[in-house]
């Protein structure tokens, strides 16, 4: 397992096996997203967006294109 250490200005060095493993280098952004409470995921904003596919698991439930279009249409008509 690798550790990093915080700093008093709220920074961290990642150690280099994380980096090489992410792929990511000087200048390249990386994104925090929370899993759970308390619980983050580092990830490499440089990867395509297919790469999250997964992440939280199969949908719960299924919905169609105009289920959702229905959804906005009767939203937006509500906030006017």
């Amino acid at each position: 397992m690798s550790t990093a250490t915080l700093t008093s200005k709220g920074q961290i060095t990642i150690p280099v096996e994380v980096r090489n493993d992410l792929k990511v280098d000087v200048g390249d952004r990386v994104e925090f997203v929370q899993i759970a409470p308390g619980r983050y995921e580092f990830v490499a904003a440089t990867n395509e967006v297919t790469v999250l596919k997964g992440m939280f698991g199969p949908a719960k439930k299924t919905v169609s294109i105009e289920s959702m279009n229905a959804a906005i249409a009767l939203r937006g008509a509500a906030a006017r």
